[in-house]
């Protein structure tokens, strides 16, 4: 049995390395890995010539080298919907914060600690009416971004009878599917947010999204509106925001990444990047990109990766060698490395393709022993970025 070594950064959740078999050797300080789990730390793929893959314990990837990653062969993970019930269950909490004037509230009763007790109950009464707030019930929620996150979110507002529309410019259709037939999906930004009461924005960190939300972001809303940003800081334009604050265009802001310029501002309500900081969370992440990791070192299937197309495949038991050719999606791959295997009296007993466009990924079991040369063969197309040898007997 193949042997790995496998890097951490960051603290990985032991319910996640706890699945590890025995020929998984983890080590913060592995210096040479085939592997990586990392949650937030920045991985230059570049430093480790022996990578095959990383797999990040939550959805972001954009402290991953990810580009790199492609350009040598290098698989890398996100882990999609195993944050996403965290992530939930503290925006809705934030947004009754705000709209009830819960944190001022608290504050309030904090300042009565010194009063003589026969005194709290009537400055109660005489004061509560300065915080009296609003419901969510009625209101109207624009979610941007249908992932998991943004469609739980969705579900979450027509459960509490709010009137919901969500966006997403490419929506995947295993989120969509998943959505109440209330929710409304519309085919323009400005349809989703344009007479919301409330945007929440649940987009990863792209080029295509950072600061995504604009000026001409914030023109779209309606006056009034509050924004939350609980997907990622630099989605959001800050000094836009804050000018819309100050010049009472927009009620607030509820973020979950605090800045110098934001956490004084009076309709800045930010929370220490809290969203998925959950015990349940953490543990779903780390459990899903091991068994992403571990799937794809010991039989190269590919689940839940950014940059790689998916592709699953179960060795029969007459399986002796399994063949990974990962190529640019150009014309003519398959029967070039049909060509070649062929070429050394090999039958071949399963041959499965998948491609995103950018990447072509193969899976090819033989029944035999691979002589040493077939590879080189392979490797020697110029579309050829990478090949592994991956011996199940």
């Amino acid at each position: 049995m193949a042997v790995f070594s496998i890097k951490t950064m960051n603290a990985i959740a032991p319910e996640g390395l706890n699945l590890l078999a025995d020929n998984f050797h983890v080590s913060a300080n592995e210096p040479a890995p085939q592997g990586i789990l990392v949650r937030s730390a920045r991985v230059d793929v570049d430093d480790y010539p022996s990578l095959l893959a990383v797999a990040r314990a939550g959805a972001g990837v954009n402290t991953i080298t990810v580009d790199r990653a492609t350009e040598k062969g290098i698989c890398v993970f996100n882990t999609p919907g195993a944050n996403a019930n965290a992530v939930v269950d503290l925006v809705f909490p934030m947004i009754g914060v705000w709209m009830r004037h819960i944190y001022q509230g608290i504050e309030f009763c904090r300042s009565l600690a010194g009063l003589d007790p026969d005194k709290v109950n009537a400055e109660v009464e005489r004061r509560k009416s300065a915080f009296r707030g609003v419901e969510i019930a009625g209101k109207n929620l624009g979610v941007v971004g249908l992932g998991q996150i943004g469609v739980r979110l969705a579900n979450g507002g027509i459960h509490r009878h709010m009137q919901v529309k969500g966006f997403d410019p490419t929506p995947g259709l295993e989120n969509i599917h998943q959505l109440l037939p209330e929710v409304t999906i519309t085919r323009t930004l400005k349809g989703a947010i344009g007479d919301a009461d409330i945007v929440s924005l649940h987009l990863p960190l792209t080029p295509g999204t950072t600061h995504l939300v604009n000026a001409g972001f914030i023109g779209k809303m309606k006056k009034g509106a509050i924004l939350i940003n609980y997907a990622r800081g630099p989605i959001v334009d800050e000094s836009a925001v804050i000018e819309a604050l100050n010049s009472e265009y927009l009620a607030g802001y509820i973020t979950d990444f605090p800045t110098a310029a934001n956490i004084g501002h009076p309709k800045v309500l930010t929370t220490p990047h809290l969203g998925a900081s959950t015990a349940e969370s953490e543990g779903n992440c780390a459990s899903m990109a091991v068994g992403e990791l571990s799937a794809y070192l010991e039989y190269g299937n590919v689940a839940n990766s950014v940059n790689f197309p998916n592709v699953e495949s179960t060795p029969s038991a007459k399986v002796h060698t399994r063949l990974i050719v990962i190529n640019r999606d150009v014309p003519g791959m398959i029967a070039f490395a049909t060509n070649v295997i062929s070429g050394y009296g090999i039958n071949i007993a399963s041959y499965l393709n998948e491609s995103n466009g950018r990447i072509g990924y193969n899976i090819i079991d033989v029944e035999s022993e691979v002589p040493e040369g077939l590879l080189g063969d392979i490797a020697k197309n110029g579309n050829v970025i990478r090949t592994r040898l991956i011996r199940l007997v």
